[in-house]
Parts: C-alpha cells; sequence; structure tokens
C-alpha cells in the first residue's frame, strides 16, 4: 500500500537521491558488532554530555565515527524494543510483545525473517550474547529448564547463543547457551514460576534478611538469588547460578572467545549488556569509580565492556574493518525496584540528557537514545548528525550494506535507505514512530512531535518518578532547532520546545488533523511512503 505524504510537511523534507552505499575504496563484508545497552539513556555516557561518569571506550568510537542526536529504539520498554530492532516489525502488530516474564515463550517466530537471518545470507557467523528478554521455548511457563529447550535462537538464524533469559531482576538466573543451561548442576534441577512459590523456599518480601547483597524499593521480593530479590519464582539452579557481581565479566568473555573464534570468517555479534538495568550490581573493581552509586559504577562497568570488545578486534587484526554500532533499548530510569541511591545520587548528572520522561515514557527521554555508528574502514572523522533515526531499519540498513535481497515479507516496517544516512550519506528518516509502555504511539517527523490522546496516570504508579505523557488530550509539540532544520515556512514563528513543555495541539489543529491520520495509517498496517511535489 502506498500514501503520499501529508502536504504540510513536504516544504521540510530535505529529500535528496539516493547515492551510492560505498566508496570505490571501501571494503566490503566488515565484521558488525552491535552493542545493545540497557537502559542506557540519551545523557548517560560522556561524548552525550554525562556528568560525574567518564565512558571513555563508549567516547573513544567517535575517532571514526559519527554521533546521532535524534535517534529512537522503537519503544520505551526492553522486550518490544528488541523485537522490533530484530525483526524490523513494530511490536504492536504482534500480541506478546509488551514486557516479557523469564518464563515466556519465543516471541520471534521461528518463521520470521530476522537480523540474523541477513548476516546469514550473507555467509557470516552469528552469536547473540548477553541479556535476550524474548522469550525460549514453544510454550509459557511450560519449559523445562533441565532439558534442551526445544525452540531457541538456533532457530531464528544465531549459530551461537549464550544469553540470560529475560533479564537480571527476572528468574530463571542462570544463563542458556546453545539452547540449554550453562554449566549446569544436576544436583539441584531447576524450576521456575510466575505464580507462586516452592515450597520453603525464601522470598524477599517474607525474609528480608536474606536480601545481603542488595534490598529491593518496590516490587522484586519474590525469591532470592544472590543476596537479591527478584521478579518470579524459582527452586535449585545451584552451581549454574549467575552471580550479579559478574554478568559483565561473563558475557565479555564470551563475546571475546567468539571474536577470537571467528577471525578468519566475517561475523555478527549482537552483545546485549545488562548494564544498567537492575539490579545494578557490578563488580568490586568498578565500585566507587563514578561518585553516583551502583547506577553509575554500572555505566563504568558498560564502558569497560566496550573497551574490551575493541580490544579484541585490535588483538585480533578485525578493528579498521569492523563496523560497531552501539545504542540502547529504551531511555533512563533511576529507582527502577531497588535501594541503590540511584536518585539521590546523581548529583547533577542528567541521565535523560535533560529531555522530558523517561524509560515507559511517551516523552522524548523515554526512546531517544544514544547511537553511535564507528567503522575506521569507511568512516575517517568524527561526525555529529541531526536527522531522524529509527532501529526499526536494522534489517534494511544491513541487508543494503552486505548486498542482501530481503524476502518479500520481511522488515515490513523498515527503511531500505537508512543504512546511506547511517554511513554518512543520503537522507534521514522522515518520521518516527514511538511507543510507551501502554501502547500509546507518538509520530515524530521532522519539526513536530504528535502524541495521541490516552488514558492512565500522568506519572509511572509503580514506583519510578516519571512522567508518562498520558493525556486524554491529543499532544503536539514543536521540537525544532534552527541550526538543524530548515522550518516550515508557514509555522517558522513557532518557538522551539525540545523538552515538550508546552502543548500546541489546540493552537494548530491542521498539525494534529495530519499526524493524527498519518499515525492511524501507520498503526494499521507496514506503509511504503511516497513523496509527490
Amino acid at each position: 500500500m502506498q500514501v503520499n505524504f501529508p502536504k504540510l510537511f513536504l516544504a521540510s523534507l530535505g529529500v535528496v537521491a539516493s547515492v551510492p552505499l560505498y566508496a570505490d575504496n571501501t571494503p566490503s563484508k566488515p565484521n558488525v558488532v552491535l552493542i545493545y545497552a540497557d537502559d542506557l539513556g540519551y545523557g548517560d555516557i560522556g561524548c552525550y554530555g554525562a556528568k560525574n561518569v567518564a565512558t571513555p571506550n563508549v567516547d573513544a568510537l567517535l575517532d571514526n565515527g559519527y554521533k546521532f542526536v535524534n535517534a529512537h529504539s522503537v519503544a520505551s520498554t526492553s522486550t518490544p524494543s528488541r523485537y522490533a530492532l530484530l525483526t524490523g516489525e513494530y511490536p504492536w502488530r504482534k500480541k506478546g510483545t509488551d514486557v516479557a516474564a523469564g518464563d515466556a515463550a519465543m516471541i520471534v517466530s521461528p518463521k520470521q525473517y530476522t537480523l540474523a537471518d541477513v548476516f546469514k545470507s550473507a555467509g557470516y557467523a552469528t552469536a547473540a550474547i548477553g541479556k535476550w528478554h524474548l522469550g525460549l521455548g514453544v510454550e509459557s511457563g511450560k519449559q523445562n529448564w533441565n532439558e534442551p529447550l526445544p525452540v531457541g535462537l538456533s532457530d531464528i538464524g544465531f549459530d551461537y547463543s549464550y544469553i540470560m533469559a529475560a533479564t537480571a531482576d527476572r528468574v530463571p538466573c542462570v544463563f542458556i547457551e546453545n539452547g540449554r543451561v550453562a554449566n549446569y548442576d544436576a544436583s539441584a534441577p531447576i524450576y521456575v514460576s510466575y505464580k507462586e512459590n516452592f515450597q520453603g523456599e525464601p522470598t524477599g518480601r517474607d525474609n528480608p534478611e536474606c536480601l545481603y547483597n542488595l534490598k529491593h524499593s518496590h516490587g522484586h521480593d519474590m525469591s532470592v538469588v544472590n543476596g537479591i530479590g527478584r521478579i518470579g519464582y524459582m527452586k535449585g539452579g545451584g552451581s549454574a547460578l549467575w552471580k550479579d557481581q559478574n554478568i559483565a565479566d561473563s558475557i565479555t568473555s564470551h563475546a571475546i572467545d567468539f571474536i577470537e573464534k571467528n577471525k578468519n570468517a566475517p561475523f555478527f555479534l549482537y552483545f546485549a549488556t545488562n548494564d544498567v538495568h537492575v539490579p545494578r550490581f557490578p563488580h568490586e573493581r568498578f565500585r566507587g569509580k563514578s561518585g553516583m552509586g551502583l547506577r553509575g559504577d554500572a555505566i563504568a562497568q558498560f564502558d569497560w565492556c566496550v573497551g574490551e570488545i575493541v580490544s579484541a578486534l585490535k588483538k585480533s587484526g578485525l578493528y579498521e574493518n569492523t563496523l560497531i554500532i552501539l545504542t540502547s533499548d529504551n531511555g533512563a530510569v533511576t529507582d527502577d525496584g531497588y535501594a541503590d541511591d540511584a536518585e539521590t545520587l546523581l548529583n547533577g548528572h542528567n541521565p535523560v540528557g535533560g529531555l522530558r520522561g523517561g524509560k515507559y515514557s511517551c516523552f522524548e527521554g523515554g526512546t531517544r537514545v544514544p547511537f553511535i555508528v564507528h567503522w575506521p574502514a569507511k568512516i575517517k572523522k568524527q561526525e555529529v548528525r541531526y536527522g531522524l533515526v529509527s532501529q526499526i531499519d536494522f534489517i534494511n540498513a544491513m541487508a543494503a550494506i552486505l548486498n542482501v535481497t530481503l524476502p518479500k515479507d520481511a522488515a515490513p516496517d523498515g527503511n531500505q535507505y537508512a543504512a546511506e544516512y547511517w554511513l554518512g550519506t543520503g537522507s534521514p528518516r522522515l518520521y518516527v514512530v514511538e511507543m510507551a509502555a501502554n501502547h500509546t504511539l507518538s509520530l515524530r517527523m521532522n519539526d513536530w512531535k504528535y502524541i495521541e490522546p490516552s488514558n492512565g496516570p500522568a506519572i509511572v504508579p509503580w514506583g519510578p518518578k516519571i512522567e508518562t505523557g498520558y493525556n486524554k488530550s491529543p499532544q503536539l509539540y514543536r521540537l525544532f532547532d534552527d541550526s538543524i532544520q530548515t522550518a516550515i515556512p508557514d509555522y517558522s514563528s513557532v518557538p522551539n520546545d525540545p523538552y515538550e513543555q508546552h502543548n500546541l495541539a489546540e493552537k494548530y489543529p491542521k498539525v494534529v488533523n495530519e499526524m493524527s491520520e498519518m499515525l492511524k495509517v501507520l498503526h494499521e498496517k507496514p506503509i511504503n511512503w511516497t513523496i509527490e511535489f
């Protein structure tokens, strides 16, 4: 289905013709490392203005890289963002893509064409290491964690996987390697339930004396593993249980091992860290590095992981021709369930970089995230790029870089020209759709942001002090910077409002109507937008 863009916006689109993706002297088939941080906010790293915590390894990627300041995850929570990135399909098009329990069934179907499949089509070795949070097995709550799982990452294009089933605050608290529990301890069979506790097992709610490593602030009071309360109930695990302080070391060592084993053939590494998601319990060697407590120290730990990956690439002689993309699954949150003093120890640091909202929210702090593209063989200097970027385009961008033809129904919501802009040529995305925790959608389009009407509390109700952006009336904000874009002439006098403080919906009903109609069409089905002048 093709639909014309609303004529209201044509004056500011700045569309240019497609240009060749590669210069003649650029090598093809780069290794690709996607570093996907967890809850890392727009203002959480040095090159995006972080205070108190240093991120020298992340910042160094800009020596041969682009920093994008208007890049977005698809959703302001984890599971839907990851689903969209790996499938190129908006998460509201498929049931079951909300924040997943640790015993959820596989959300990405083996029938779907994935980001990993793009690389397999091009002859790459593929790996997923770190946080998964997209389900495992055939049926939710029915996995036998003591046997190989019948459906896993090998069914969606990954040759190797070493993952957390969900995230660190949810059971099961074991790593899954190639479809089965890593370091399985037969003397301590694993049982998992998200409905009821197992007889005789302590919980954070009833046995606070067991919380010797970290106490909860809200929720996270079910099974206790490694002296930390979790979401969900678990029995067993024995020596297979992870220690939170070792998670970053474990996933990083497995990533380095994959790089070394595949240094003679092109590879794709999906490296999804747990930092800075809760529970934040970094290794002792990072304690006190930030002056912001455990959350800041977890950012320092994340930066160390990046440095170790880069060092491994250099050691293997792969650094020059490795494309590294670093981004985050959603915006930042401070108090997300554990008493780690993240809010009280900010000391002037702003995790969302001054944006409004945060994780879970409709506002920009929910989905505007760091996005760095680094490729020494292709990118020769630092550059800040201001146009819109969406993680929905990953499949299309990688297919273009590798000259892979996508199947007809693959990545239905992606943009085939994304790679050109990511690598320094072409035009940015014309629009970005953002989804909040309650599925409220927002539409960003150059000068404007429209948030559709929705029901819900003004503040996240379960603990985090974050504005949701939910409102029964439409919202319209002018997110415009005179140094970056050319204003639509009819609205050039409207003040810039980058922090979404002034709702202009009543004043500009024409803009609201056109953006509302465009969002309705986008919500209904994938659209191939055309431009007619």
